[in-house]
């Protein structure tokens, strides 16, 4: 995927003179989280946690926090928690703030990342005691993946949390993507708003839904070629991941649907606007968008045991982390792997921990309840590696 003007600014704006990435990948960027300070997150009252700069476990059992831990560094990467969508709810009960701060290395030079809220106030966020004026410039700095159990409902739910799984991946590397699709919705929004509105004053509005339209069709258009671009590149790498995992005994595939396969997105939202009227919102648009996952040539929501979903959505997770790794900062991700390894059968667990124990993978974060599982791949570590017990949210090592 070649890379914009924009986001090669984008790029050193982010990085400055120590820019990452350079062509034909023949570079790079290392970057380590050597330690996590976490106050009053989630059940997590207070921890001071430094890293090995390869694997890091997590064991307790399920409900003690060991998932917590996990969230606090998606905290810290993507500036929300990958479960809560309001913040308010990662604030510890009983307690009026709450704090996460990390150290990173970053190809060698320490970077001070910290991001916190008090209740009813918003957040702030920090990169070396400098604040951070807009939470959209930080996404892309610290890439992450994370693969956990919450990852079922991309294939059972709607189709916003198929969306969401392309829109996680790209905005961490084209920030002109998520500024788009923040205009995008916004305008959507306002125009679902108008069109609940009663005949007198829904014809008022006709010069703003004019311009709602023409709004969402240049953005969406864009958000549309970006999404076709990346599912092209996308495609061939997990169908690479689910075929070592699974032996090569099964065929999968994923399909990128949209309104704007159709024909110019400006006319279907101007031509959409009766039925829009009666149902009371925008029938047509990227808001729609969906993929299609299928095993064999049927869906996988329909014929995929849990093995079978569980293997699907690890190799999108390990496509995700290939992918991202190869594209705009040029960052090996971290990767975050939680409770990964139940419903899966033994060879499965086998060839995942082959591949996340390779030198193709940089910083891992694991938590299992199942100490062996985890024992499978500390073995592969040469001893490069921690391990914390969580219990009642203390975390110790």
């Amino acid at each position: 995927m070649r890379e914009d003007e924009a986001g090669k600014g984008w790029r050193k704006k982010i990085f400055g003179d120590r820019l990452c990435g350079v062509k034909n990948n023949d570079y790079l960027c290392h970057m380590i989280l050597k330690r996590l300070n976490i106050l009053n997150y989630r059940n997590i009252a207070s921890a001071e946690l430094e890293f090995s700069p390869k694997v890091n476990c997590f064991v307790g059992q399920n409900g003690e926090g060991k998932t917590n831990v996990l969230d606090a560094i998606y905290f810290l990467s993507l500036t929300k928690s990958m479960t809560n969508t309001v913040d308010s709810m990662n604030v510890r009960h009983g307690e009026e703030l709450m704090m996460v701060q990390g150290t990173y290395d970053l190809n060698g030079v320490e970077e001070d990342i910290s991001l916190g809220m008090k209740l009813h106030q918003k957040k702030h966020l920090k990169r070396n005691l400098k604040e951070c004026q807009r939470l959209v410039d930080h996404i892309g700095l610290l890439p992450l993946i994370i693969a956990s159990p919450n990852d079922s409902v991309i294939i059972s739910g709607g189709s916003e949390e198929r969306r969401r799984l392309m829109d996680v991946v790209i905005s961490q590397y084209d920030s002109m993507y998520m500024k788009s699709l923040m205009k995008y919705n916004k305008m959507l929004r306002n125009r679902n708003i108008v069109l609940k509105l009663d005949e007198d004053e829904y014809r008022d509005h006709d010069g703003l839904m004019d311009t709602f339209d023409a709004i969402m069709a240049m953005e969406g258009e864009q958000i549309y070629a970006k999404r076709e671009a990346f599912i092209k590149e996308f495609v061939p790498v997990f169908q690479h991941f689910y075929s070592v995992i699974s032996g090569d005994n099964e065929r999968v595939s994923l399909r990128y649907v949209s309104h704007c396969q159709q024909g110019d997105l400006h006319e279907t939202l101007v031509r959409s606007r009766v039925k829009d009227r009666i149902v009371g919102h925008s029938l047509h648009g990227i808001h729609k968008d969906e993929l299609e996952m299928s095993l064999g040539d049927y869906p996988i929501k329909r014929e995929g045991s849990q093995g079978q979903n569980k293997t699907y959505m690890i190799s999108l997770k390990l496509a995700q982390f290939d992918f991202l790794k190869r594209t705009g900062s040029q960052t090996t991700p971290l990767l975050l792997l939680d409770d990964i390894f139940d419903k899966l059968d033994a060879r499965r667990v086998e060839q995942i921990v082959n591949l996340v124990s390779s030198d193709a993978f940089g910083q891992i974060f694991i938590t299992d309840t199942n100490r062996e599982n985890l024992d499978k791949i500390l073995e592969r570590t040469q001893g490069n590696y921690k391990i914390f017990n969580v219990k009642g949210g203390e975390i110790s090592d």
